[in-house]
């Protein structure tokens, strides 16, 4: 009876103490993307997530400003196909055009898909630039960045050519 009395005192301090923690968290802190293969596992003992190959493209966390890529952060927008990643001009959705994008007139093997990260909100595409990207064989989706960067790792673990040009979650319009 004493350690359940103990138990009953302590657990509105944990309880305080976690709320205390959680709300102690800000935006501009690194947070970590979701996955569903590690959601779906039948094995809580073996991460399927950390064995990613070297050579893959796995988005980790976001911050406002930039991403963490393969344990690496980086600042700025980006421009993951395949399995390189180079940083973006664009700083923001206007400044996505067709030339910015033009890297995918010449690239092969050709990407399945182009997922855009728009930045913290889904954004409505140009027709042009939705013409251009139809245009070179590939298929386009406009996501908030943080679902694109967690769209990309999936398509990722499935083994599909997949690119992802997204800005940072800052990014509004």
């Amino acid at each position: 009876m004493a350690v359940r009395g103990r138990a009953v005192e302590t657990l509105p301090k944990l309880i305080r103490s976690l709320r205390k923690d959680s709300l102690s968290l800000t935006r501009t802190q690194a947070q970590v993307l979701p996955s569903l293969r590690r959601a779906f596992s039948l094995y809580d003992q073996i991460n399927l997530i950390d064995n990613v190959p070297e050579d893959q493209i796995r988005f980790q966390g976001y911050t406002d400003t930039g991403f963490t890529v393969n344990g690496v952060k980086y600042e700025g927008s980006l421009l993951c196909v395949g399995n390189l990643l180079t940083s973006w001009g664009p700083h923001k959705f206007s400044e996505i055009t067709p030339e910015s994008l033009s890297i995918f007139q010449i690239i092969r093997p050709i990407p399945e898909i182009l997922i855009l990260g728009c930045g913290r909100y889904i954004e409505p595409v140009d027709p042009e630039l939705r013409h251009f990207i139809r245009s070179t064989g590939i298929k386009l989706e406009a996501l908030d960045s943080r679902n694109a960067a967690s769209t990309c790792n999936i398509l990722n673990e499935e083994g599909r050519i997949v690119a992802a040009a997204l800005l940072p979650y800052r990014v509004s319009s």
